[in-house]
């Protein structure tokens, strides 16, 4: 198959690639085109504004979490229907899980996909150095090709004229685009990066609509697009959910209606994971926990993902009716799964506020970061995970938990400290629930959903 694409990289974090990508994004859905939005990586915010400004989902492409293997099948699926697709890289363009060469690196997926690189170069302090930098990025992996430069915070035009100067001597990678520095189209930010578009709603489509004119009054689309319909064809067949996971449910029973948290509380997710959890014979119901007084109706299985559940903590302790309903689902044996904000939100309290109470666990905020990729193994049977299962997941967060009594860990991995264990799974009187810290993209174990889905399934049955 033969998709139009490009990635966008930089040399490094916070040279504004999430502004060009979206921007690149809103201007080309603005010319009526169909765009594919991706991000390298695990994260979950940059998506967000990709899908408000290309009216799909923005979907990510971790070689880590899912695997080298799967990464153009993904891109495939993800892109199906499209005239175009735009890929936003991560940090910087050769920077990849830590230890590991160039897995999982903007570089490493660009090859992957065979798709040129576009850098994103921040030039608001340097003038004829930007040719150095520019041939250092071009010559250093020749596998990588790199075939244009959008320069941003430039200046004034004096500046710009420098630049380009200096470019077309020294380079001979071409200036596609050239963008002023401009407060408007800033995205702000907190303790884990920017903020979801999902909490800001029409702050975020104006941004995105911002952006939008900013790259297409200051990047030549046309040769944006004609860079993107030079990447050749991809020997690869698109991703399947349905050839990843057998059903899990018996021939003639009815579908599991799994309940899927989400809104501003719980936006993380990725959406091969619902894809996973359906193609295993589950029906996906979303619900929004700041706003839901109980659980969707018929629910057999309850997955809460990842988000910023501590600035929503008020509403949802005062959301009593949901936390009981979800304390009574867990008490009756129902499959529970939670990553992260999910795990905080099932816990006794966050930041001194009553929580679901699913688990004795205290959660606070702290001013630590904790970060990077795992390779984890599952240490006691759930319903997402029976024991020995190995996955790969990311791990994000600055709270940090106070197990009680009778927790037992969901994983355990090795870091350079030593080995460490997380999480609760089969915790004396939830051995129905899995709740983690971890991040998992499903697509790199879609062996999860079919676990979960049949849980689901047998606690409807019962």
């Amino acid at each position: 198959m033969n998709i139009p694409r490009l990635v966008v990289a930089a040399p490094s974090s916070g040279a504004g690639k999430t502004t060009i990508a979206t921007g690149l994004i809103a201007a080309l859905a603005a010319r009526g085109l169909a765009v594919s939005p991706h991000k390298v990586g695990p994260d979950y915010i940059d998506p967000g504004y990709h899908g408000l400004a290309a009216g799909r989902p923005g979907r990510n492409l971790d070689a880590f979490m899912c695997g080298p293997e799967r990464i153009a099948p993904l891109f495939l699926h993800g892109a199906a229907g499209a005239d175009v697709a735009v890929v936003e890289g991560v940090m910087g363009l050769f920077d990849g899980a830590s230890g590991r060469g160039e897995l999982a690196s903007t570089a490493h997926v660009a090859k992957l996909l065979r798709a040129p690189v576009v850098l994103v170069v921040d030039a608001s302090s340097q003038s004829r150095s930007v040719a150095a930098l520019v041939h250092g990025f071009a010559s250093w992996d020749p596998e990588v090709r790199l075939a244009g430069v959008i320069l941003n915070r430039v200046a004034s035009d004096r500046h710009e004229q420098l630049l380009r100067e200096a470019l077309e001597e020294g380079s001979g990678v071409p200036v596609l685009g050239s963008v002023r520095r401009s407060a408007a189209v800033a995205t702000p930010s907190r303790h884990l990066g920017l903020i979801p578009a999902v909490e800001r709603s029409e702050q975020a489509l104006r941004a995105v609509a911002d952006m939008g004119e900013l790259v297409a009054a200051s990047v030549d689309l046309d040769a944006v697009l004609a860079l993107a319909r030079t990447a050749p064809p991809l020997d690869a067949e698109p991703w399947d959910p349905a050839r990843e996971v057998a059903t899990a449910v018996a021939p003639g029973a009815a579908r599991p209606r799994i309940a899927v948290a989400g809104g501003a509380a719980f936006s993380f997710s990725y959406a091969e994971n619902a894809e996973l959890l359906a193609a295993a014979g589950a029906e996906v119901v979303p619900f929004d926990p700041l706003h839901a007084d109980g659980l969707p109706a018929d629910t057999a299985g309850l997955v809460i993902g990842g988000g910023f559940p501590e600035l929503y903590v008020r509403e949802l302790s005062a959301n009593g009716r949901l936390r009981a309903a979800i304390a009574e689902f867990a008490a009756s044996g129902g499959p529970v799964s939670a990553e992260c904000a999910g795990l905080l939100y099932l816990g006794r309290e966050l930041d001194g506020l009553p929580m679901c109470g699913v688990l004795d666990t205290a959660a606070r905020m702290t001013e630590r970061l904790t970060l990077g990729y795992r390779e984890a193994v599952a240490l006691h049977d759930s319903p997402l995970a029976p024991t020995g299962t190995r996955v790969r997941g990311h791990e994000f967060h600055r709270t940090v938990c106070e197990p009680g009594a009778g927790e037992r860990p969901a994983w355990g991995w090795r870091l350079p400290t030593g080995p460490r264990t997380e999480g609760f799974a089969g915790a004396t009187g939830a051995e129905n629930v899995h709740a983690s810290y971890l991040h998992l993209h499903w697509a790199g174990s879609p062996q999860l959903a079919a676990a979960f889905t049949a849980a689901a399934a047998s606690h409807r049955a019962r």
